[in-house]
Parts: C-alpha cells; structure tokens; sequence
C-alpha cells in the first residue's frame, strides 16, 4: 500500500480525525494499545513509516543510505555533501509543498495530511543521511531514535526527560547509552504524538494554502523554512565522528 493510499484509508474510516492527543507525548506512548484510539494508531504507523520509509527508502523512494552514497560520490569532502543533502531535500520539500496546496481549500483535507507525511518522511532521511555522511551507523536503532528527536528540535530533551533517559549533550550520544528496545520504542512513540500535536496546533498558520496557488506559494515557502530549521538541528546533533 502507498502512502497517499494509506493516508486515504486512515481518513476514510468512520469518525477519525488528525487531533491533537489530550495526554502528553509521553503518557500516551505508554498507554496500553488497546486505549489509542485513531490517535495513537496513527502515531505507530508514523513511526513505521519514517523508519521503514523514511530511513530504509521504499520503492521509488531512496534510502538514506543511497542518498548519502550518491552525495559523498559528487562531493567527497563531508560538509559539501552534506549541503548537498540538504539542498536537494529544501527543493523536494518546496516542490510537494507546492503541489499539495495548489488546489486551495477544497482538496486541503488530503493534500494537508498527505503533506504531512511526504514531509516528515523527507525530514527523516535527510537527517539519517547527514547522519550517515559524518560517520553514523544509521542501522544502530539508538541512531535511529536520535534520528527522529531531531525532528521535533528543542522538544528532544523533554521527551527524553519523561522517558526517564538522561539527556547528555548531543542526540548522537545516545548510542553510547545503549538504551533498552522498549525505551527506544517509547521515544520514537512519542516523538510521533508530539509531531501529530504540533501539527494540530500549527494548522493555522497553513491556513493561507486555502488560497488555489496562492496556497501553493504558501506552502512551498513553509515546507522549506521548517526542513532548513531541521537541517540546522542535524548539523548540530550529529557532527562528524573522529576515528581514535
């Protein structure tokens, strides 16, 4: 199933609806399954997706892996390949923010979530492939993890927090921690509720993609200021890894 396909299913069922979750990130990412409701299903499968998608690559989709080869093959000094990640995502994240929006208000209930989730999977593996470039193990699942902290900036340390995992520096660290499966899995939970929150508190100031390609405009100006926002949080959580 594609992800378009899948988003239309999700919105198709009856009575759902992209909220944001009444409890913090947290409490929610620890409650039993059976209590998620639309909610919390869509956080798990968030995660899945920006793991298994996101990271990983599907289809015609890229793996950070690939997107790191082919940057560090056209630059091979790290931190020009590293803009050249960054670069070409900023594009990619301008262009499906403008296609998204380009139908105004009408088509706004799918082209936004399926927004959402082309973004977040765009955020996801250009992060993993900074990652990557500077020397991480983007298959260590504490990698991972940081990997996806980064997407939520200074909310990290929170979520962190909550999770009884003590935050030292660095998102990049927690591979030193060696942290449990059911901890990681927590955090990556978790950082899917607060992404689902963000996304319902910021609503509003999408609100000009109800415009037909005024929208579009919009949009693509959004999308590219909030991936720089991210780039700038994975310059800095994953610098480069100096062998001993």
């Amino acid at each position: 199933m594609g992800l378009l396909d899948w988003i239309k299913d999700e919105k198709d069922k009856p009575g759902t609806a992209v909220t944001p979750p009444r409890k913090s990130a947290l409490e929610a990412a620890r409650g039993p399954k059976e209590d998620e409701g639309f909610v919390g299903n869509t956080a798990t499968r968030l995660v899945e997706r920006l793991l298994d998608t996101g990271i990983d690559g599907r289809g015609p989709f890229d793996s950070a892996d690939e997107v790191a080869a082919a940057a560090l093959k056209k630059h091979p000094r790290i931190e020009d390949a590293v803009d050249e990640i960054i670069k070409d995502h900023a594009l990619l994240a301008a262009g499906g923010g403008f296609l998204t929006s380009m139908g105004g208000f009408i088509t706004m209930p799918v082209s936004l979530p399926a927004n959402v989730v082309e973004f977040y999977l765009l955020a996801t593996r250009m992060v993993a492939a900074v990652a990557k470039v500077r020397g991480y193990d983007i298959s260590q699942q504490e990698i991972r993890s940081a990997v996806l902290l980064t997407l939520v900036g200074a909310d990290a340390e929170d979520l962190l927090k909550k999770a009884g995992v003590v935050a030292t520096g660095r998102l990049s660290n927690l591979a030193a921690q060696r942290l449990p499966g059911p901890v990681l899995m927590v955090v990556n939970k978790a950082v899917a509720f607060r992404l689902l929150s963000t996304v319902g508190r910021n609503v509003l100031t999408r609100f000009g993609r109800a415009i037909p390609v005024a929208g579009g405009v919009v949009g693509a100006g959004l999308d590219t200021y909030l991936i720089r926002r991210i780039a700038d949080n994975a310059r800095r959580e994953f610098p480069v890894v100096i062998d001993a």
